[in-house]
């Protein structure tokens, strides 16, 4: 982007496999981007990587997508979306990840990403978000709620 002040409007693209990943974009970048992008509230490399397997279908029974968001051929933004197979008091879809290049945070393509992404599944969609998180108030915008405390019991 040549005017770092200049919004652009992205490319959108809806992955449902690898082989629809955008020109440029491996599955090995995508793990380094959503890993990077998404400190200090970020998974490692290697969950990254087994939720996009199973996003793309490359888990057994498992399908979900991703809404990845380019400019000028550049990954700047995506989210990755994961079809639980439920429904009910388990919602059907995980919103898992959003990442947004840092220096383009809070110029919307954030809202843009999650709305393309809301318009491709259906049924309900959870979400989980620390407190401190900044991103909460993004979620809110796009009208997601908090309903449940979420509690863990957590095993070595």
């Amino acid at each position: 982007m040549s005017n770092p002040n200049e919004k652009k409007d992205p490319k959108l693209h809806h992955v449902t496999d690898v082989d629809g990943l955008p020109e440029g974009v491996s599955l090995d970048d995508l793990v380094a981007f959503f890993h990077d992008k998404m400190k200090p509230w970020h998974d490692t490399p290697g969950d990254v990587a087994k939720a996009l397997d199973y996003a793309f279908g490359r888990v057994p029974g498992r399908q979900g997508f991703a809404v990845l968001a380019t400019i000028d051929g550049k990954l700047i933004g995506g989210t990755v979306f994961l079809d639980t197979g439920m429904g009910g008091y388990v919602p059907r879809n995980l919103l898992l990840f959003v990442a947004v290049l840092p220096e383009l945070r809070g110029r919307g393509y954030g809202k843009v990403i999650i709305d393309e992404a809301l318009r491709h599944c259906e049924g309900d969609v959870k979400l989980h978000v620390e407190y401190e998180n900044p991103a909460q108030h993004l979620y809110e915008r796009v009208g997601f709620v908090s309903k449940y405390k979420e509690m863990r019991l957590k095993r070595d």
